[in-house]
């Protein structure tokens, strides 16, 4: 099948996106193919996240994945783009596309599952390509993508070792970038089938992108939630107060670094003294 994909690349018609699309997200239409099966269209995305809907697919279609920044060159050597299909995504394989080389990210029979696949945005970009149905009218691809900073790998964990310690200049610069910070407590974990689950009760909420932590109400002043982890870090619960911080991906907290908070407030007054830390944080 590769095989018959590469002279496609290069033999087929290359027509223009012709369906509502903006910078963020595109929704097409395979059935302006009909009679062109062969026919590939390109799509080009310029946003940090949005999503993609492709209807009755036929053919194929190339993402091109840009960066709105100044200078993309740079702003590219420090990105990696992560995809999560919708539980009804079916009817394409999913490729990126290097320059004519194709590599297999995602088959048909996977999308289905919303499993998280990240690369980095020099790979190139996406070519999806309709798999072949008698019945192509319960056929829909459609994902979500988002632009991350930082080297990740295909299951979308950090390649810089997620599982060790933070180092205290780690720490510091955590507390100044992640998308969310909240002081608080480890009620339970659990160990699904591809990540842990780490139940907290956050009791001061610094900062927080999307609701990923859900207040309990004005009178309780607290806020709980989940924060998941890399399966293989094997964490534990412990009790007092942590610092948690992290990333917010497709809705979901991940885990960054999380010192006890004793720790934090050691290492925070320390680096102040010195007049080495990064930011303000209020910690009254």
């Amino acid at each position: 099948m590769l095989a018959l994909l590469l002279p496609l690349l290069v033999l087929c018609r290359i027509s223009f996106c012709q369906y509502s699309s903006d910078q963020c997200s595109w929704r097409g239409s395979g059935l302006t193919h009909e009679g062109h099966a062969r026919d590939v269209e390109q799509v080009y995305l310029r946003c940090s996240q949005g999503s993609l809907e492709w209807l009755y697919p036929t053919g194929a279609i190339i993402v091109n994945l840009r960066t709105n920044t100044v200078s993309p060159a740079a702003a590219a050597a420090r990105l990696s783009v992560c995809i999560k299909p919708f539980a009804n995504s079916r009817g394409t394989n999913i490729y990126l596309d290097r320059n004519g080389k194709l590599r297999l990210l995602l088959r048909e029979e996977l999308q289905a599952r919303g499993r998280v696949q990240c690369f980095d945005i020099r790979e190139g970009a996406l070519f999806i390509e309709a798999v072949t149905h008698l019945d192509i009218s319960r056929r829909i691809t459609s994902f979500q993508y988002e632009l991350v900073s930082g080297r990740l790998g295909p299951d979308g964990h950090s390649l810089d070792a997620p599982c060790q310690p933070c180092s205290n200049p780690d720490i510091l610069l955590a507390v100044c970038t992640s998308d969310f910070v909240a002081r608080g407590s480890i009620k339970k974990v659990e160990q699904e089938e591809e990540h842990s689950s780490v139940t907290v009760e956050i009791g001061h909420l610094y900062r927080q992108k999307a609701k990923v932590f859900v207040s309990g109400g004005v009178r309780t002043r607290s806020w709980s939630g989940r924060i998941k982890m890399p399966l293989r870090c094997r964490v534990k619960s412990g009790e007092g107060d942590f610092l948690f911080t992290g990333t917010v991906r497709f809705g979901e907290a991940w885990m960054g670094c999380a010192p006890r908070y004793k720790e934090f407030l050691r290492l925070y007054h320390d680096a102040r003294e010195k007049g080495t830390n990064p930011c303000h944080v209020d910690t009254d």
